[in-house]
């Protein structure tokens, strides 16, 4: 482990109940990476999201997010941790009683900022950012396509300016067209902001075209981890049936697959 880890893992353990979880997982995520998280049903993935996140505590072992542990911290402190932090949960997660603008503004009103002016040009400039304008921003969660709540979803998650980006499957439930926009954006807000991100996904092609790093929870440990090329040359049975069948194959090694 290195002081270069915007997110560190050590030796974390969890359980639920008598349930083994997490056996022992430790990494060291480097600032700027793009970190894919992937995993069988079951394996852990956004449990160990959310103790990255804070939201709850490993059983055994660390967690430290921009060199700041997670555990044994006051709420104040914890709370502090967390606005360095924006998260995108699995389908958006939007309020659905209030706007896109409101949603977005939601953090910002949750710190005490009672700036409306300052409020809109924030919220403004996060609309902009993540290609919504203005007319989208009076819409309900429930008039907007999906990529448009995703899009959305991202402004909130940004609205802070933080550090890390927290993904729980940001392109599930796209269609191909959709998913392919919201990656492109994701990845031109990288090169501009160069934040860390940890996303869980079972998109190979986020995998293949955006992580620079790919994690692999498997019989409750990580199997692998690494370059995509790292995890492609492991030889454990998931990582095998995940990143080798066929369509990972026509999507890693489309000439292979089409001399097959």
């Amino acid at each position: 482990m290195t002081d270069s880890c915007a997110i560190r893992l050590d030796h974390v353990w969890t359980y639920f109940g008598d349930s083994l979880i997490h056996k022992d997982i430790s990494l060291c995520l480097q600032y700027g990476e793009i970190l894919g998280l992937v995993g069988a049903s079951g394996s852990g993935k956004t449990t160990l999201l959310r103790e990255i996140m804070g939201l709850q505590a490993p059983s055994q072992g660390s967690v430290f997010v921009l060199d700041e542990a997670l555990t044994n911290v006051c709420a104040v402190d914890c709370q502090q941790q967390r606005n360095h932090s924006g998260v995108l949960f699995q389908n958006g997660a939007l309020f659905s009683a209030l706007n896109v603008f409101d949603n977005i503004a939601f953090p910002l009103r949750e710190l005490g900022i009672n700036d409306e002016a300052l409020v809109a040009q924030m919220v403004c400039m996060k609309l902009a950012m993540v290609g919504l304008s203005s007319q989208h921003a009076m819409l309900k969660p429930a008039e907007l396509s999906g990529g448009m709540v995703k899009r959305a979803a991202l402004a909130r998650a940004l609205i802070l300016e933080p550090e890390v980006l927290l993904l729980d499957e940001p392109t599930s439930g796209l269609d191909p067209i959709a998913s392919e926009g919201f990656v492109t954006l994701l990845r031109e807000l990288h090169d501009e902001l160069n934040f860390t991100v940890v996303m869980v996904t079972h998109d190979l092609d986020i995998l293949r075209d955006l992580c620079t790093q790919v994690a692999v929870l498997a019989d409750h440990q990580l199997v692998a981890f690494g370059s995509l090329d790292t995890v492609l040359s492991c030889k454990h049975s998931f990582t095998r049936e995940f990143f080798h069948n066929n369509r990972a194959q026509r999507i890693f090694n489309p000439l292979e697959a089409d001399h097959g």
